[in-house]
């Protein structure tokens, strides 16, 4: 088996707050979802959300805030999965609760060094 990243982008900052009925109902999509991807025994690691704020280094050694709020699309957070190939991991993704809400899952095979 092969080992993939999803990454996951939206506009995270206009989700609803996880303490709220709405935010616990999405929650528990996503618990859902990564359950049925443990269950196929096809989960590498549930992964994390990532907070909204960060740094940004560049080449030259400059050192900016980051993400940028302006930008609605964002990297909001990522899984680790293992299947097959590339179109199994596709099939995988399709169920993210992401796609629910305008947002999207990028698909990377991991490559060994």
């Amino acid at each position: 088996m092969k080992e993939f990243l999803l990454l996951f982008r939206g506009d995270f900052n206009a989700a609803p707050d996880t303490q709220s009925e709405e935010g616990k109902a999405i929650t528990k999509k996503w618990m859902d979802w990564a359950g049925s991807i443990a269950a196929q025994n096809k989960l590498d690691s549930r992964g994390n959300r990532l907070k909204r704020t960060g740094k940004v280094v560049r080449g030259t050694g400059i050192v900016t805030d980051g993400p940028y709020s302006e930008i609605k699309e964002t990297l909001g957070g990522y899984t680790l999965v293992r299947s097959i190939n590339i179109e199994e991991a596709l099939e995988l993704a399709k169920g993210c609760p992401v796609l629910l809400v305008g947002g999207n899952v990028e698909i990377r095979e991991i490559e060994p060094l």
